[in-house]
């Protein structure tokens, strides 16, 4: 049975996890006296990010795409640590993004995934017989099991046994214990919300006699006679757990004590507990992160104050292999973790837009803009007239004057505070598609306010559309078909509002929902794209090396080397690319693509051969044709993905070759790329996504 505030508990619950993260990471491998002598004592955000957008983690990172294997495998109870390995090969870059990569036998994710990627399967991949207790025993098993917890609201022992086959990918031994027991903690939170009752939920979802088991136990018996001094508590974990004792990196027992000391001695306060697990020090925004997601679930959205949340703005960017999926909104995150929940009870979620203020005080990450005649002074989340919405309060709006109402689409990856986990991103939104925002004024508003749907893009040109007067007191819809786009790409969305005769002295606008849908029709030539980090802007890359090379794009290197752009919800379009083999055999393009081990391919082949390939694990040709190809010789390759079929042409504008194949089993939705196996290398210099009647 869900509570009746689930939805709500989950958004609190990674509200928690991504403001202890945030709150963490300035002070992440410090000590206790590193950070009392230096900093002093830390209560709120270090501004590391000098206002930058803060960084991806691989705390936040790895979660939402563990969470993804439910969408690849289906909302069951019954999967599997392999399938849990087969979502690690198919939404990780090969060696570069969203973890560590601190070497073989150094970095347990780095160890697990080089097992994975030679075919040692889950969970061999990350156990002990394979490497050895000093890597599987490291942090990692417990930082990222919050999310199971939070689809398993009130069942600690379900919550427990999904940690365990997600954290058996890469870890063993005390390793899985701790993603048992936070993953135990986090679902107990929706009934208790004393920490020690807690603490207990979690112990019972592990071995008695584990060293896990240990630590925890020794930290609850010290409070229990010094509960009043958690520097004293700190004192003797450090004397009897520190990191002297345990071997590797960062060893997950002396973390997992911070956990029990912080939640022992932050009495049930969501702002002392994630204050005490910052200044204990070690692995902070790891141990942070988890009691955040703890406490927030017990407590609710009254437990976490405003001054945590809204620098963060609901915004959370992570650093997976699918850019679009790189720009989320903690809501969306929350929406994505009760979908899976309630499917895991069989249930179904109506669907719900991209941005909704259903959760309180969410903000989704819009941001306020104005020109000099134009004066909004605060957005927050209200109800009004029964619908949950954003508000903006409006100082003074003059005939002249334009305030916007958006969020963002886009970032490059030198707007974040920092970006060692290689984070790039392709755009949310292109032109083609259709957008639509559900707004209002209230009744006593002058009625000569006119609204219309905006885009700004790359060269911060604003797309509008036609602009309509707000009828006061009534829910109107946008809506905004985006012209199509060439050598461009979109980096915001939102509303914009202007005054028709006279000043608008004070008043608000509520914005509902904001969506879009639609193929896109958008077009580069690669003019305006640039270098970064070890790819190019817009596009990611599974493995190879890409770059912007005499006004093209070039990929290239050993195995199946493809970089990727677009959004994975796109179903039915024409992709064309123009292309130029270089070296080697296999030169070409894909759709439907669902990560480096879910698509299609249309490739140049060796035996002067089109083909046709589907990968689901791995690319087998399913059809061929003849077709005389030469290095240095420009291709036009056309893919149309409609439905179940797919139809390809190629030609060089004096023979062409089609195919044409049909899928019993098809995948229906996906990004574009673009691919260079098997030590070739290609040049591409053209690409252009199209609905299917064009």
């Amino acid at each position: 049975m869900f509570p009746q505030d689930y939805d709500e508990r989950v958004y609190a619950g990674w509200l928690g996890k991504c403001i202890g993260v945030r709150f963490g990471a300035p002070l992440e491998g410090w000590w206790y006296e590193k950070i009392r002598d230096n900093v002093g004592e830390v209560l709120t955000y270090l501004r590391e990010d000098g206002g930058a957008i803060f960084k991806p983690d691989d705390d936040t990172s790895l979660p939402m795409i563990l969470i993804r294997a439910f969408e690849l495998f289906g909302a069951s109870a019954d999967i599997t640590p392999q399938q849990f390995g087969e979502t690690w090969l198919n939404f990780l870059g090969d060696e570069h993004g969203t973890l560590w990569w601190g070497g073989y036998g150094f970095s347990t994710e780095h160890t697990a995934y080089r097992n994975l990627a030679a075919g040692i399967p889950a969970p061999v991949s990350g156990s002990i017989a394979m490497n050895g207790a000093a890597v599987a025993e490291q942090i990692g098993g417990q930082i990222f099991s919050d999310i199971f917890g939070l689809i398993a609201p009130d069942n600690p022992s379900l919550a427990a046994d999904l940690a365990q086959k997600a954290s058996s990918v890469s870890h063993d031994g005390n390793g899985i214990y701790g993603g048992r027991f936070i993953a135990a903690m986090v679902s107990a939170a929706f009934r208790e919300r004393d920490p020690l009752a807690l603490l207990r939920a979690g112990l019972r979802q592990i071995p008695a006699d584990s060293e896990y088991a240990r630590v925890i136990n020794a930290m609850i018996d010290y409070h229990a006679s010094h509960p009043g001094d958690w520097h004293a508590g700190y004192a003797y974990l450090r004397a009897n757990f520190g990191y002297d004792r345990y071997p590797g990196h960062v060893h997950i027992i002396p973390n997992a004590g911070v956990i029990a000391l912080a939640m022992l001695y932050g009495g049930g306060d969501f702002s002392r507990t994630i204050q005490i697990a910052n200044m204990a020090g070690w692995d902070t925004d790891c141990n942070v992160g988890n009691v955040g997601a703890v406490m927030g679930v017990a407590l609710g959205l009254d437990g976490i104050a405003p001054a945590w949340r809204e620098p963060i703005n609901d915004l959370l960017i992570t650093s997976g292999l699918t850019g679009a999926r790189n720009i989320w909104t903690i809501p969306q995150c929350a929406d994505l973790f009760v979908k899976i929940g309630r499917a895991l009870q069989g249930q179904d979620t109506p669907p719900r837009p991209r941005y909704h203020f259903q959760y309180p005080g969410s903000t989704n990450n819009f941001i306020l803009a104005h020109g000099e005649f134009g004066r909004p002074i605060h957005q927050t989340q209200r109800v009004f007239q029964g619908e949950p919405c954003l508000q903006t309060s409006i100082r003074k709006l003059h005939t002249r004057g334009e305030i916007r109402i958006g969020t963002r689409t886009y970032y490059l990856p030198s707007e974040l505070s920092s970006n060692y986990y290689g984070a790039t991103f392709s755009p949310l939104i292109y032109g083609g598609q259709t957008a639509r925002a559900v707004v209002c004024i209230p009744a006593d508003t002058p009625p000569t306010i006119r609204a219309a749907l905006y885009v700004r893009t790359q060269d911060s040109r604003i797309l509008q559309a036609d602009a309509v007067d707000l009828v006061p007191g009534q829910w109107q819809t946008l809506s905004f078909t985006i012209p199509p786009l060439v050598n461009t790409r979109i980096d915001e969305v939102g509303v914009t509002l202007r005054k028709l005769g006279d000043l608008w002295e004070t008043g608000a606008f509520y914005l509902k929902s904001l969506d879009w849908d639609g193929a896109p029709d958008w077009r580069t030539t690669f003019a305006n794209d640039r270098a970064m980090s070890g790819g190019i802007s817009q596009w990611t890359r599974v493995r190879g090396y890409w770059r912007i090379e005499d006004g093209a794009y070039h990929g290239s290197g050993v195995g199946l080397c493809e970089s990727y752009t677009g959004d994975p919800n796109w179903t039915d379009y024409t992709l064309r690319v123009q292309l130029t083999p270089v070296l080697g055999d296999q030169h070409g393009a894909l759709v439907r693509v669902g990560g480096a081990r879910r698509s299609y391919a249309v490739c140049l082949d060796s035996g002067q051969t089109i083909g046709l390939y589907r990968n689901t694990s791995k690319p087998e040709r399913i059809t061929s044709a003849p077709f005389a190809w030469t290095h240095g010789h420009s291709y036009t390759l056309t893919i149309t993905a409609k439905g179940s079929t797919l139809h390809a042409e190629i030609t060089d504008g004096e023979q062409t070759q089609r195919l044409e194949w049909t899928d019993d089993d098809p995948l229906l939705r996906g990004q574009v790329g673009l691919c260079a196996w098997n030590n070739s290398h290609t040049r591409f210099t053209a690409v252009s996504v199209q609905p299917v009647s064009q």
